[in-house]
C-alpha cells in the first residue's frame, strides 16, 4: 500500500493541528512544523506525499519554500495557503510553475473542511 504522508508548515499552531485531525482520519501520516529550519529536517526524513505550506509566515515566507523544494527536486502534492490576498496564492501558483513545480494547488484561510477534505483526496 501507498502510504500518504503530509508535511505541513503554518507558524499558526491551531491551524496545523486541525489540518493533521482531518488527515488524519483520511489515513495519512502527518508531521506539522511551524518553522523553515524544522520544515526542511522533515522534508528530507519524513518524504513526503503532500505538502501544505502557509504563504505569509514570520521568519520565512513561501515562496522562498516552494524555491528550496523545487531545487530539492520535490515531486509531492504542493498545496499553498494563506489568508491574506488571494494575489499571494496566484503569484505563488505562477512562480511554482516557473520552478518547476507543478503539482500544485490552494486553499484560502480560513479553511473549510470540504476543501481541505477534496484537495487531498485528489
Amino acid at each position: 500500500m501507498n502510504e500518504k504522508r503530509l508535511l505541513v508548515i503554518d507558524d499558526e499552531r491551531d491551524i496545523g493541528e486541525f489540518i493533521r485531525t482531518v488527515a488524519e482520519e483520511m489515513g495519512y501520516a502527518v508531521t506539522v512544523t511551524s518553522s523553515a529550519e524544522a520544515f526542511q529536517k522533515a522534508y528530507k526524513s519524513f518524504c513526503p506525499t503532500h505538502i501544505m505550506l502557509d504563504i505569509v509566515m514570520p521568519d520565512i515566507d513561501g515562496i522562498e519554500l516552494l524555491r528550496y523544494l523545487a531545487a530539492s527536486g520535490c515531486q509531492a502534492k504542493v498545496l499553498v495557503m494563506s489568508g491574506y490576498s488571494e494575489k499571494y496564492l496566484d503569484s505563488a501558483q505562477k512562480l511554482s510553475d516557473a520552478y518547476g513545480l507543478r503539482n500544485i494547488d490552494r486553499l484560502t484561510k480560513p479553511i473549510r473542511l470540504a476543501k481541505l477534505r477534496e484537495v487531498l483526496g485528489s
